[in-house]
Formats: structure tokens, sequence, C-alpha cells
């Protein structure tokens, strides 16, 4: 564990624990690119939301509940990309986060998950209260323009900025978040690389076929599902991980709602998710 990091984690603990008690971990949680919903943050919004996500539980799907906490963040930073360039034209910059979580037996599973690479894909839910359109620089919070996000205008893609941040609720472990990029990042200490060669694939690998297989019924009924069975016998763990993704796109996308709607349509500015 990196020199600091216990200290700065123990702020948030009622007592001192040990590195050996503690699993830390990287997360990218969002960035400045144009996502798939057409949204993007604006830089002054990631150094919001920088400020707002040190301390900030996270979850899974946005269920709001004291038994679904998994992990905490006790660190945040901004990162610029110099050698990358948004659709949109600008360096691209994303937020990244620190977490950590106490080592218990209940989430020995988890861990492994995370490590192994299953449990990856994050979404953050926050308080937006200003989204400008690309084109005419309105702000749709308050009226509409009448720009389609995703339509081209002028050789510009339409898309909403997303500024002017009230406040961050929490971030989520999710199948498919709206933003691309947002995910567990590589692990950043020596120990947790010993950590994950010790991971037992085998049950891994058994389970992520049973997800597969499970993801195919939905989509085509039995003989897709037997047909996933026999194409992902033989594969390595992160060719399963590869097909899993592969069939929550299909089978998940298209009931997803669309990111950024207001939770409540009355108050336009109100929460958000991504």
């Amino acid at each position: 564990m990196e020199k600091g990091m216990l200290e700065k984690i123990n702020k948030y603990t009622r007592r001192e624990f040990t590195e050996e008690e503690l699993y830390t971990f990287s997360v990218i949680l969002c960035d400045n690119e144009i996502d798939r919903d057409n949204e993007r943050f604006s830089e002054n919004a990631l150094e919001k939301l920088k400020e707002f996500f040190v301390g900030k539980t996270g979850i899974f799907d946005h269920n709001a509940s004291t038994e679904n906490q998994t992990a905490r963040i006790f660190e945040t930073e901004i990162i610029t990309d110099t050698e990358r360039t948004t659709k949109a034209g600008k360096p691209y910059k994303y937020l990244k986060a620190y977490a950590y979580m106490v080592r218990t037996d209940e989430n020995k599973g988890l861990i492994s998950e995370i490590e192994g690479g299953i449990k990856k894909e994050v979404s953050i839910s926050c308080r937006a209260m200003k989204k400008t359109c690309s084109i005419c620089g309105i702000n749709k919070s308050i009226s509409n323009c009448g720009h389609i996000k995703g339509k081209i205008y002028n050789n510009k893609i339409c898309h909403v900025i997303l500024d002017d941040i009230a406040d961050a609720y929490e971030w989520s472990f999710v199948a498919i978040p709206a933003q691309v990029n947002a995910g567990v990042t590589k692990k950043f200490s020596d120990d947790t690389e010993k950590k994950c060669a010790d991971i037992d694939t085998t049950e891994i690998g058994k389970e992520l076929r049973k997800d597969i297989r499970r993801l195919a019924f939905f989509r085509g009924g039995r003989t897709a599902a037997e047909t996933a069975e026999i194409s992902a016998k033989g594969m390595s763990v992160s060719q399963l991980i590869e097909l899993k993704k592969a069939y929550e796109q299909l089978t998940g996308r298209s009931n997803m709602e669309v990111q950024l709607k207001p939770e409540n349509k009355k108050e336009q500015t109100g929460a958000y998710k991504l």
C-alpha cells in the first residue's frame, strides 16, 4: 500500500486499521468524453465531482440501502491524457478515485470478482443543475432549443454538456454504464498483485459460465442457452468476461433508462444517474 494511504483511510474509520485488514482499488468514475447518451461533463463539472466524491460510498445498481454498501472513496484526482482528444476536440480528462473495503468473510467473493474483472463497470449518481446544448448554448434545464442529441449539425455532433454540479450521491457497480470508460482500473499495489495470483480462476470461470447461460436464455430461450454453454467451454476467464459483456449488451441495453433522466419529472434540475 502506498505511503500515506492508510492514514487517509483511517480518517473514515472508528479505529485504526492495518494494511492487512483492508482491500484497496482504483476506479474511473467519469470523464469528459461524449458518452453513449450523447452527454459529457465539462472540466468545471469534473472539478466539482472530484470534491464531492471524497468519502462517498459504493453500492450496486444505484440501490441505496445500507446492506448494499460495498466500499468508500478516500481520495480522488483528475488525470489528463495529453495523447488523447475527445470527440468534442477537448484534451481527454477523467476523474479517478481510490476506494477501500474492510476484508471480511462475506466480501471475499466480491473482492475476487473485482480482481477477476467481473465486477468492473461503474456508474455515478449526481445532481447537475445546468445542461447546455453544444450547438446553440441554451440551458436545456430551463428551455428546449429543439436540437436533438446525437444528430449532426454543420458537421458537429449535438450533445449536452453537464455543468454546475450541486452534489454527488453515490457510485455503483453496474452491468452497462453510460460512460464507456468508467470502471475499476488496474491494481496499484504490489500486495494486491500477489493476491490476484491466488484467485481460484476455476470458480470464477464456473460462475461466469452460469451467468452467460442465464443471459443467453433470456435473450433466446433454451436453444440459445445451450449454444452459449457449448461456446463457453474451454474459454479463458478473460474470454468469458468478454462474452458475458456481449450478452449483457444484447439483453440489457434496450431496457435501460436514458442517462440523466430526472427522477422527478416536475423537477428538471433534480437527481440524475449516469
